[in-house]
């Protein structure tokens, strides 16, 4: 490439039809220019989007099914890997499912994630118990301490 076409990649081309060019007139010319240019780059939006946003292009759709509880893992994983994904909540035989649809064009890449994502819940599921598991637990064994401590008391008043 020489270094005229690289010049002429960088230029643009702007039209103004008038009378007389004035200094504000080309001013408001170019910030009208500058401002359709940036309408133009942000259009396509990026990362989680409604589902209707993401069939926009008109591109295929496919999608995975997630767990109910890991769907906010799920979203980090696929902010990680740019994925342009939507969540649909759905009913199938009286359950909630949670499903994210993605295009197609993505499934190498949504492929990775998605491995990514199986693992930490597998991972997580099978080291650890969750946060309202362990609430659960020590609210019994708060519950069990107080029935001790009343019985013992009772104990107590009956001697």
């Amino acid at each position: 490439m020489t270094d005229q076409d690289a010049i002429n990649e960088k230029c643009c081309c702007l039209v103004i039809k008038g009378g007389r060019l004035t200094g504000k007139a080309l001013a408001f010319a170019i910030r009208a220019f500058m401002a359709a240019g940036d309408k133009a780059e942000q259009k396509q939006p990026k990362g989680k989007q409604s589902l209707k946003q993401l069939t926009a292009d008109g591109s295929k759709l496919e999608n995975v099914e997630l767990c109910n509880e890991t769907v906010k893992s799920f979203e980090r994983i696929a902010a990680k890997y740019e994925v342009d994904y939507a969540i649909k909540t759905a009913t199938m035989n009286d359950e909630q499912v949670h499903l994210a649809f993605f295009k197609s064009r993505d499934a190498a890449t949504m492929d990775a994630a998605f491995r990514e994502y199986s693992a930490k819940v597998l991972c997580k599921s099978a080291t650890k118990p969750t946060l309202r598991e362990t609430f659960d637990q020590m609210r019994e064994k708060a519950k069990n301490q107080v029935l001790e401590k009343t019985t013992e008391k009772a104990h107590e008043v009956v001697r």
